[in-house]
């Protein structure tokens, strides 16, 4: 993690076990194979005709909802970083149903695919293979959608997040770490915080993974064009 609380997304140290650690190697592999057949669809998108409005009123109604008033700061900071709402929504469905739904009809019609059928569902999420079988699957689903959803614009999404050529900003990890927390509580399992982190900050770095290079590059030339 770099000091200003970013997500590492270059290739972890030998240190950083505890975060390299949280998927499975099958996991990681499938969901690579997975963003690679994204990328093919994302050649063939059809243009969606979604509207921001309705996406933007779901995000506020998480802003303005006591109940999840600890969401609201990180929620907002990624609103003020311009990060498109789509993603945010992305992160949230886990736990929201409107924003589940949202973001279904929104790959729908950008890819004409549905998560389910990027991912083989029935693989093993972590190397303990510790969770039952439907929460395995939900969350095969919740990642599989965040991958398709960034698949569709890699470079809209990541420019707005990324703090530097090798850290995304933190407030996606606290938030989708939140978001897993809720989930697991959900099912009447109360993880920490702290623990849960390596588990979200694995799973983000496979989202983020197979899109970065691009990104990355066109950073490196912004911050040589902001020298010359």
């Amino acid at each position: 993690m770099s000091e200003l609380g970013g997500l590492d997304i270059g290739i972890p140290d030998e240190g950083q076990g505890s975060v390299s650690e949280g998927l499975s190697e099958d996991a990681k592999a499938r969901f690579a194979a997975a963003a690679a057949a994204m990328q093919q669809i994302r050649k063939e998108e059809k243009k969606s005709k979604k509207k921001d409005d309705r996406v933007v009123q779901v995000i506020m109604k998480f802003l303005g909802s006591q109940q999840d008033s600890h969401l609201f700061a990180l929620i907002s900071r990624l609103v003020a970083r311009d990060c498109p709402s789509i993603f945010i929504l992305a992160i949230i469905s886990l736990i929201d149903e409107e924003s589940l739904a949202v973001v279904q009809e929104y790959l729908k019609e950008t890819t004409n695919k549905d998560a389910r059928e990027m991912v083989d569902e029935s693989m093993a999420l972590t190397k303990a293979n510790d969770m039952d079988a439907e929460t395995n699957r939900t969350l095969v689903d919740w990642i599989t959608r965040m991958q398709m959803v960034l698949s569709v614009t890699p470079d809209k999404i990541l420019l707005k997040l990324m703090i530097d050529e090798r850290n995304i900003d933190g407030s996606v990890l606290q938030l989708a770490t939140f978001v897993l927390q809720r989930f697991f509580e959900s099912r009447q399992k109360t993880p920490e915080f702290e623990k849960l982190q390596p588990l979200t900050a694995s799973i983000l770095q496979t989202v983020f993974e197979p899109f970065i290079g691009s990104v990355r590059k066109i950073l490196i030339e912004q911050s040589k064009q902001e020298e010359d």
